[in-house]
């Protein structure tokens, strides 16, 4: 009846993701013991952060190249956001005063409001008659505007209805309502369909690679296989013309990535510097 905070999930050993499927599907744990096999009761949100794949989020990609993730680990995630590292001086200074203030005075700013009792949220809304066939209606035009979608932005089942159910639900705990209304369905779709636009913007809804992005691909591949962080503007133009790119792609590559400090290049010799990420 409580929330389990994860960080680093994508590191995550391959035995605990097994492990953890059976929690967020059955809300089950199965343990088997010293000869004793039994089955606990999982009530507990589960509320987890993940890096990005090569440690930075490539904008070229998709959610499912980026995220290091088994998608059917990912699919039992009621919302899936996406939040860019950009450079932006009110949030920076927001944040950089915050880590201050913590190492000063070794303990977190004053919230300016009084948190409420666990006790107080732990309601268990239920959905009314008259808004099953709303929530069936709304989740079958899902469906419909998806198939006929040429690019998706994901792949909607039946649990998806399970998570507008479940987040209608909290947004009604929050109203200390134990009845879901239909404002309670209408914010938890605009809740999933704005986690959508954050994982597809306009310039990232494609397929597949671009010319850009495979030769980024070329040039981080193979200095990983040489164990470099430093690669010649030769080299690198060597590499990328024997796939049939030319050194014209290869420039914008290296100022693309480069504005996303990927890596560094030399002003003189365009050198590459891969950052550590």
């Amino acid at each position: 009846m409580g929330i389990c905070a994860i960080d680093e999930f994508d590191k995550m050993d391959e035995s605990d993701r097994t492990a953890i499927h059976e929690v967020m599907e059955q809300q089950t744990v199965s343990i088997a013991k010293a000869g004793i096999t039994t089955s606990l009761n999982a009530r507990t949100a589960i509320l987890a952060a993940a890096n990005p794949a090569w440690g930075r989020y490539d904008l070229r990609r998709t959610p499912a190249e980026n995220i290091n993730l088994p998608p059917a680990l990912l699919s039992r995630f009621d919302i899936l956001w996406l939040i860019l590292d950009r450079a932006d001086m009110d949030s920076d200074l927001e944040m950089a005063r915050h880590v201050v203030y913590v190492h000063q005075n070794k303990e977190s700013p004053a919230l300016g409001f009084t948190p409420l009792e666990p006790s107080v949220l732990r309601l268990s809304p239920y959905v009314p008659k008259e808004l099953e066939e709303y929530i069936a209606t709304a989740y079958s035009s899902i469906r419909q505007e998806e198939a006929k979608s040429s690019t998706p932005h994901s792949y909607t089942t039946v649990r998806t209805l399970l998570s507008i159910l479940r987040i209608s639900a909290a947004l009604a705990r929050l109203r200390f309502s134990e009845t879901v209304a239909q404002s309670d369905v209408d914010e938890a779709l605009r809740l999933m369909q704005m986690s959508k636009f954050s994982l597809y913007s306009d310039d990232r809804q494609k397929s597949g690679l671009d010319a850009i992005s495979d030769i980024y691909s070329i040039l981080r591949d193979e200095a990983a296989r040489a164990n470099k962080m430093d690669v010649s503007y030769a080299h690198a133009l060597n590499w990328i013309s024997r796939k049939g790119y030319s050194e014209a792609q290869l420039k914008e590559c290296l100022e693309e990535y480069a504005a996303l400090n990927v890596w560094q290049i030399h002003p003189h010799t365009f050198d590459i510097r891969f950052i550590d990420a």
